[in-house]
């Protein structure tokens, strides 16, 4: 007899499984607090201490696809812990030296590696075991962890850093990261060979997407604009995690860790809430009211953050708004790679999808860089250009269609 559980029980438990990968994988998300243990540790200045996230963010992506394409091949379990195993090895890698070219290797490279790798397997077996009725909130369940990582090591990095330093800090989440990645793995595990989680759904009845190739999704010009307002729509987000410990700071001092956790409490319910409601009225439809709403809230943090006598709520209320929006965009381009071109290769295709977030997480942070010493420290230039290219990416919306299926 199968001893497995039930279908829905196994894969919730992949679901969870996969959540908790993400989870350990969010370290990402905390570098605008390392940047200030940075800069006072080591001394380092202007791009310097953004350049490590830059890259891992960069590899991460780029990784994605060969990540994807060995989930698909060799399943996710061994994908996901040879993930852990890279980002253990960044982190400690880095524990060891202050040179900046050992935190572009350790950071950048090691520990965007293994979070491809790991992420790559966390979504794709979950989503398997579920509906398509349920894609959205599957895909947002999941992504959820990694948003809301910042919630638990926001807190848990600052004790840390004020007891044991930078260094010895990064050595003991690189081995808390790996040992959790690695153990959570051996928990992905794909349906049997025939199984079927089609459910009957109210409503019109859409044809099952096929298994296109990641050949076949790159000749089809949905890909196109997809992945254009993806890098939109991820890069403001990011632009805004990766400086929000900054401009906190200036409110709020050493209590500036707050806004970033409370900000990790919007990202991951962005991405849950955005997920179920693309299940009810439509993946572009909330797409597009994310992408206007990111608009709105970039504009308004203009005169919020020139103001000096702003109320850290206030921040802290943008901050988290903001976060909201970008982790939307985690839950929603996921499930519209397997809308429309099915689960058979959705590792690899998504991966290749995913790189928009990469290119986007790589250049609107550099570019609010530039603005933000250009204008003398001030982020209004900076937000001026998110808010009018999420202009542009919710007006591309339009133009998202479902590919036709060659018979």
């Amino acid at each position: 007899m199968n001893s497995d559980p039930p279908p829905p029980s196994r894969g919730w438990l992949v679901a969870f499984a996969g959540f908790g990968i993400n989870l350990a994988l969010g370290v990402l998300y905390t570098w605008s607090l390392f940047k200030a243990a940075i800069e006072k540790e080591f001394g380092w200045q202007g791009s310097q201490l953004n350049d490590p996230y830059a890259v891992c963010c960069l590899v991460f992506a780029f990784t994605m696809i060969v990540a994807g394409k060995c989930q698909d091949k060799l399943g996710p379990r061994l994908t996901a812990t040879i993930g852990g195993l890279l980002v253990g090895a960044g982190m400690v890698l880095i524990s060891t030296s202050n040179s900046y070219g050992a935190w572009l290797l350790g950071f950048g490279v090691l520990v965007g590696l293994g979070i491809g790798f790991a992420y790559s397997s966390a979504t794709p077996p979950a989503l398997k075991w579920f509906p398509p009725t349920k894609t959205g909130l599957v895909a947002g369940f999941v992504v959820a962890g990694f948003g809301l990582a910042p919630v638990y090591l926001a807190p848990t990095s600052q004790v840390l850093l004020g007891n044991f330093g930078l260094e010895k800090s990064m050595f003991i989440l690189g081995c808390a990261f790996a040992v959790v990645v690695v153990v959570l793995a051996q928990f992905l595990k794909n349906p049997p060979s025939g199984f079927s989680a089609a459910a009957p759904v109210a409503g019109p009845a859409k044809a099952p997407a096929v298994g296109a190739t990641a050949g076949e999704m790159l000749r089809s010009p949905i890909f196109y604009v997809l992945w254009l307002t993806y890098a939109i729509g991820a890069g403001a987000g990011l632009m805004v995690i990766s400086s929000v410990s900054g401009m906190a700071k200036k409110s709020m001092g050493e209590h500036a860790f707050i806004a970033v956790a409370v900000m990790a409490i919007g990202n991951a319910g962005g991405r849950v809430i955005a997920g179920v409601l693309s299940d009810r009225i439509g993946r572009r439809g909330t797409l597009m009211l994310v992408l206007g709403l990111q608009a709105a809230l970039m504009f308004a943090a203009i005169p919020i953050t020139a103001d000096k006598s702003t109320l850290p709520v206030v921040i802290v209320l943008l901050a988290t708004f903001i976060g909201f929006n970008y982790g939307a965009n985690l839950a929603l381009f996921p499930s519209f790679a397997k809308d429309f071109w099915g689960l058979k290769n959705f590792g690899v295709n998504y991966g290749v999808l995913f790189t928009a977030w990469g290119v986007g997480g790589f250049a609107f942070p550099k570019v609010q860089q530039m603005l933000t010493a250009g204008s003398g420290g001030s982020f209004q230039s900076s937000f001026t250009a998110a808010g009018s290219l999420l202009v542009l990416g919710a007006l591309l919306t339009l133009a998202i269609r479902r590919p036709r299926r060659a018979d």
